[in-house]
């Protein structure tokens, strides 16, 4: 019996980190090998494998190699189809498919946050088709009288803030809202005492594991590092900190960056979400290393 139980206790730990089969940077490869090596420090064997690899037949469940599935596995891509195919076959995902989903569509996220947290002003861009496009812009017009300009313009999806376009007039509108090529997108409310800088806090579990101010000196709106911005540790204060948790919670994240916005009386509000955060710059900015936080939480739930 003591055995058996040690057998099943080994089987329990056994999961996946599922990752997109078609990103080659660096980048990504360096983040999975920092979840992999925190796994091994805690006792998880944690086994690499693409959504590629996990192709499955939706009307079974079953995968096309016909595997038998571990337990749990830390989803770290936003192939949402594939995570519901997952779940409903009996895994348990980290994080969840709908945390992902709400997560990486920026208006299913402002939606599901609607009066329960503060947030800029985000109107909903009506519906078009890629094949279509914008017969009609004249909807722009309200938007403006609505937000006031400059508004921000943002694709629905889209990471490291790649398709997010600052409008300073109408014309500046128009063209923005064409870079969207018909996509899903909202329009925003610029929130000028925020120019350049944003916090990052990263949730783990019901705390937040580490902060960093995020400021961009290169002219850009955008205080993403990606967009040529740096990072330095912050300490969040407790309102801040409550904020940012509460922020995933609601939206289902075992961990997530969260991205707060300074107001004019230095009140935060909440810009945006992301399930899948990238950790290197924080770790790097504030000494913490995120991958352990992360293995740790998924530790506790499995």
């Amino acid at each position: 019996p003591r055995q058996s139980k040690d057998r099943r206790a080994m089987q329990q730990n056994k999961g996946y980190i599922i990752i997109n089969g078609f990103l080659r940077e660096e980048k990504f490869f360096s983040l999975y090998s920092a979840l992999k090596q925190s796994a091994d420090k805690a006792g998880l064997q944690l086994e690499l494998k693409t959504n590629i690899e996990l192709m499955c037949d939706i009307a079974s469940g079953k995968t096309v190699a016909n595997e038998t599935l571990p337990p749990f596995a830390i989803f770290w891509d936003k192939d949402v189809r594939l995570a519901k195919t997952l779940e409903a076959a009996g895994m348990k995902l980290f994080n969840s498919a709908n945390a992902i989903e709400l997560c990486d569509d920026k208006s299913l996220t402002h939606i599901a946050l609607m009066n329960r947290v503060p947030q800029p002003k985000t109107v909903l861009i009506p519906l078009t088709f890629p094949r279509v496009g914008y017969t009609d812009c004249t909807f722009l017009e309200k938007i403006a009288a609505y937000l006031g300009f400059p508004f921000v313009i943002k694709q629905c999806f889209g990471s490291f803030g790649a398709g997010v376009y600052l409008a300073g007039n109408m014309e500046e509108a128009k063209a923005a809202l064409m870079k969207t090529a018909g996509g899903a997108a909202i329009a925003q409310q610029y929130i000028a005492s925020s120019f350049a800088r944003d916090i990052r806090a990263y949730v783990v579990g019901d705390k937040v594991a580490a902060a960093m101010l995020r400021h961009n000196e290169s002219g850009d709106f955008r205080a993403n590092v990606a967009q040529g911005g740096k990072a330095d540790a912050y300490t969040l204060s407790e309102a801040q900190a409550a904020l940012a948790v509460k922020t995933a919670q609601l939206l289902g994240c075992t961990f997530a960056g969260v991205d707060l916005l300074f107001g004019e009386n230095g009140e935060m509000t909440v810009c945006e979400v992301n399930s899948n955060a990238h950790f290197a710059g924080i770790s790097a900015a504030t000494g913490v290393n995120i991958a352990d936080k992360i293995i740790e939480a998924v530790a506790q739930r499995i």
